[in-house]
């Protein structure tokens, strides 16, 4: 899979025909259940998200990888992103959150 381009439509009409967007919306909203719907809208309002998901996917594939990797990992400690001279950004797990002492009963 490449990320060099997205192409949002195989076969661009004219730019003097019209264009059928209520077509094209309906066929989108049948690939997503309603709750990933209101998802991506909210999340979609957010500052930088179009931006962040470009330079996401302009990313070579085995960075996106790494990356996708790293951030879907079941791990609750924090994240710590930093930028280092020379341009790297580096992705670094923090120290675990300490736990709430679990209460014991004692009879």
């Amino acid at each position: 899979m490449s990320a060099e381009s997205v192409i949002y439509y195989l076969k661009r009409p004219p730019a003097s025909d019209p264009v059928d967007e209520t077509e094209w919306l309906f066929s989108a909203l049948g690939q997503f259940t309603g709750a990933e719907l209101r998802e991506l809208l909210y999340i979609a309002q957010e500052p930088g998200f179009f931006e962040t998901m470009r330079a996401v996917f302009a990313l070579p594939e085995h960075s996106r990888s790494v990356l996708q990797e790293f951030l879907a990992a079941e791990d609750p400690r924090p994240v710590r992103a930093a930028i280092e001279p020379d341009g790297r950004c580096v992705l670094q797990r923090g120290a675990p959150q300490p736990r709430k002492p679990q209460l014991k009963i004692v009879e």
